[in-house]
């Protein structure tokens, strides 16, 4: 055996620890067995076959989306060839590849081995129990092309379109990311978590991968920055993002998502529940201009208020002066508690502290837009038809954040408190 090729396995074993960890169960590696298939419904919509690869489709679709939204404004996506989505599917794995700023760009193709897997070409794909459907099959059969520049893996990847398409596509493209970023690097930035990239009892991808998708680096947290948490320096994102991340899991105080994911450079929002993601988009490219000073204050106001009443403690004015680099003199600050907390009760009012601070300050949003949401499992979508679904968002002028049981709308208030969305066909999408 060459050094290369020692060298090549040795590096496939350590890529499958990063991923799998030491055991990978059976069921949880065919779940993940899929390549990048189109709706038939939806020509430019990512399908979606079990649970679980959504840690990696979610990110291509979304990515998919904001090149097309920044391309062709208006077009109406029905129209889409699918040479097109080929294409789109081709730019948006190198968008996500690119993110590794490698010095050189390593892609896993599989081998056809047929008479290994004791079945056909068709049946390779077909989802159903193959005596091939396990990952020491999986790695037996992965050879790595390596290349100088994205334009070679692009033009690669566009001759051979099956590589993404064919059973293994989302496999292959999570261990291309890696061997491109480079092991060490992975390891270095996973130093804080101790389990797999993909959880190995029920097969969901770890906020570490999802962020490696979305930014190229596979930190654990959705902060802003670092934060000193325990003692402990802990890493969050660290510039704004292409497309953003919201997440229910922060209704509930599990995480706080902070700006660079909440504020992306286009409106496009990866969205996660308890268990699955999916994927926000709109035209409106309003929703991904920059922060206007008023909105950053308000920003950092309710992150002191993160039961999302509108108000904060008045003892937390400082803080917030302090965060919002206003005067945060103990003098100065005494005077504007009691100015705005005039009734001595305790609180201060976001409307108050704007009136005071930031008085006419515009929103750099639109009041209405229209909202397109992304599910890409059949089951999660109305008559089992993958689709996107589109909803009349509207940010009201309630002082207080609306109380709901909506799992979209409680997501989507994580960022806009006031939003309202009307659906089509009279209910919510799924976030599951």
């Amino acid at each position: 055996m060459s050094a290369s090729s020692t060298r090549l396995e040795q590096e496939l074993a350590r890529t499958r620890r990063l991923l799998w960890g030491e055991h990978v169960k059976e069921d949880v590696f065919r779940r993940w067995a899929q390549g990048f298939t189109f709706s038939a419904e939806e020509p430019s919509a990512l399908t979606q076959l079990e649970g679980g690869p959504c840690a990696a489709i979610a990110p291509v679709q979304g990515f998919l989306l904001e090149i097309l939204l920044s391309e062709t404004p208006g077009h109406s996506f029905q129209d889409l060839t699918p040479e097109k989505c080929n294409s789109l599917l081709v730019r948006a794995v190198c968008a996500i590849i690119s993110q590794c700023l490698a010095t050189k760009y390593n892609v896993a193709v599989h081998r056809k081995a047929e008479e290994d897997a004791g079945t056909s070409g068709n049946n390779s794909i077909s989802g159903e129990d193959q005596p091939c459907d396990n990952i020491e099959f999986f790695h037996r059969q992965i050879e790595v092309h390596s290349f100088q520049t994205l334009s070679e893996v692009e033009s690669f990847y566009t001759r051979n379109i099956r590589i993404l398409k064919d059973k293994y596509g989302v496999l292959l493209l999570l261990y291309s990311i890696i061997l491109s970023k480079g092991i060490s690097m992975v390891e270095e930035e996973l130093a804080e978590l101790s389990d797999p990239l993909i959880d190995s009892t029920y097969g969901y991808g770890s906020q570490g991968l999802i962020n490696l998708m979305l930014t190229g680096r596979a930190v654990a947290h959705v902060w802003d920055h670092e934060q000193v948490v325990g003692g402990l320096r802990l890493r969050g994102i660290e510039r704004q993002n292409n497309i953003g991340f919201l997440t229910i899991m922060e209704h509930m105080q599990y995480c706080t998502v902070g700006s660079f994911y909440k504020n992306p450079k286009h409106p496009v929002w990866v969205l996660g529940s308890e268990t699955h993601l999916t994927v926000l988009f709109s035209l409106e490219r309003r929703l991904a201009a920059p922060e206007t000073i008023g909105e950053s204050a308000e920003r950092i106001f309710r992150s002191f208020d993160p039961e999302g009443n509108n108000f904060i403690p008045s003892a937390a004015l400082q803080d917030v002066l302090c965060a919002a680099e206003l005067v945060s003199e103990p003098e100065y600050v005494d005077l504007m508690r009691r100015k705005l907390d005039a009734e001595s009760l305790g609180i201060i009012l976001l409307s108050a502290f704007m009136d005071e601070f930031f008085p006419g300050c515009e929103r750099g949003a639109p009041d209405t837009f229209t909202l397109h949401h992304y599910n890409g499992l059949a089951r999660s979508n109305p008559g089992a038809r993958v689709a996107y679904r589109t909803g009349r968002a509207a940010l009201l002028e309630c002082p207080m954040r609306a109380v709901t049981t909506d799992p979209m709308l409680t997501c989507l208030q994580t960022k806009w408190p006031s939003i309202d969305v009307v659906w089509d066909e009279g209910r919510s999408p799924s976030l599951n």
